[in-house]
């Protein structure tokens, strides 16, 4: 009975797995968008640094970290850090943001967004190695502004009528990946992902003389689909500095890597309701046109970090983050733009977790883990001949649930906070004031264990 009692409870976590994985799947791959930022028009959008709520309230820093606080973490950012789990490994996790835009002289307006940030899993293969698997966002697209010019444009006095240029983008890209970690010796571990990274990314620009009764107004959309391999490695090396406290050097690094990718435009004709101001239904479709297929380049990171750990109650650690943005190319028509005001990014990160006492079962604040931490990042855009720099400060919460007196389950809700600036006010940009908020659920447990006795 109990040997039947545990291959049905297994298969039951894995078909529960499965649905998660196939809900993750259809959240992701879903074109609508994510994001408000204006900065998320160029290159290929804004790129996702892949925190879990582990990190981010930390600051970022992962290069460098693996366990903590004696937790199985799954560490996409080096894929070395998959060497130190022992158990298997779900951590599944949501992103909402609040968003304030300020430009100079135009007033402010605010957003919010919400979506599934990712869904992770991980099995330790031996002693000293693990395999992972998941589902991330790569980047995301999601803008909308208006210019509005006199005299339709033309300077001509007689042109009475005012004509709108609403410019919008959406979609983004999706990461799935399938990793090894292991460890040799006592002090190196090595690791490498397998990225699969799809999506499409979708802008448009419509053109409308509202005032102006029957006009033909016009709209283009262009809707680039991109799939392909992406690759990523990792090292860490620890060392004791005595029997408890323990310092890790991290490296890990994105190969530069082509995926392939494909434009479609189409541009049409629609009037607008004289009742509501509404966009009747296009009347024709002038052009639709789908170009061959490309090659989009996508640049190399590399990442440097170092941490330090005093027993399960202290954790420290920097990372230093270098993007060759200004790679970022792609051939053919309809993609000369796409590297345009792309530089070359520098990311700095410092975070800390302290955990009062994990032994003192009686007091259970004494259990919480407590990050904090600071960003800076010299982003990978010059907008205006101004370059584009971010900074945040973040904090965050591990929050254990306890098991059972019988279980072999270990769980952990993870929650952050990312309170932040991107952008200036200076040469017509656009001031970001942001909080973003990460909510995740992380299960250690002992899977695909053979039993002795029935």
């Amino acid at each position: 009975m109990l040997h039947y009692y545990n291959i049905m409870t297994k298969y039951t976590k894995l078909f529960i797995t499965l649905v998660l994985v196939i809900s993750a799947f259809g959240a992701s791959a879903q074109n609508g968008a994510t994001t408000s930022s204006p900065y998320s028009r160029y290159g290929i959008g804004d790129i996702d640094p892949n925190w879990t709520p582990q990190t981010a309230g930390m600051g970022g820093i992962a290069t460098a970290t693996n366990t903590i606080s004696g937790f199985a973490t799954i560490n996409t950012i080096n894929p070395a850090s998959y060497g130190a789990i022992a158990l298997t490994t779900i951590d599944v996790g949501a992103f909402g943001s609040s968003l304030k835009l300020t430009r100079d002289g135009q007033g402010s307006e605010k957003s919010t967004n919400f979506r599934l940030n990712h869904l992770l899993f991980a099995f330790p293969v031996t002693k000293r190695s693990a395999l992972s698997f998941g589902l991330q966002p790569y980047s995301q697209r999601g803008y909308e502004y208006t210019q509005t010019q006199s005299n339709l444009g033309t300077g001509d006095p007689a042109d009475t009528n005012a004509v709108n240029l609403k410019y919008s983008g959406e979609g983004g890209l999706t990461k799935a990946h399938i990793g090894y970690g292991f460890g040799i010796g006592k002090h190196l571990m090595l690791g490498a992902n397998v990225s699969y990274i799809f999506g499409s990314m979708k802008d448009y620009r419509v053109t409308s003389i509202p005032d102006l009764y029957g006009a033909f107004n016009t709209r283009i959309e262009n809707n680039a689909s991109v799939q392909g391999l992406n690759y990523d490695y990792g090292a860490q090396f620890m060392f004791n500095v005595s029997e408890r406290n323990v310092v890790t050097f991290g490296y890990s690094g994105s190969a530069p890597t082509k995926l392939n990718i494909q434009n479609s435009t189409y541009v049409s004709h629609f009037t607008i309701n004289s009742t509501d101001g509404s966009e009747n239904l296009p009347l024709d479709s002038v052009v639709s046109t789908v170009s061959p297929k490309s090659k989009l380049k996508l640049p190399s990171v590399n990442r440097f970090g170092v941490s330090f750990k005093a027993g399960e109650k202290l954790l420290i650690g920097a990372d230093y983050t270098m993007g060759k943005w200004s790679d970022l190319s792609a051939a053919g028509d309809g993609y000369e733009n796409v590297n345009q005001n792309m530089k070359d990014s520098k990311t700095y990160n410092i975070g800390a977790q302290i955990t009062p006492n994990i032994n003192k079962l009686n007091n259970y604040w004494a259990l919480v883990d407590y990050r904090f931490g600071f960003m800076y990042n010299q982003t990978n855009l010059r907008v205006n001949s101004t370059d584009i720099t971010q900074y945040a400060a973040t904090f965050g919460l591990g929050l254990p649930l306890r098991p059972s007196q019988t279980s072999t389950s270990y769980y952990k809700i993870n929650v952050s906070a990312e309170i932040g600036k991107r952008g200036s006010l200076i040469n017509n940009l656009v001031k970001e004031n942001y909080i973003n908020i990460r909510l995740g659920f992380t299960l250690n447990d002992k899977w695909f264990t053979r039993y002795k006795f029935d």
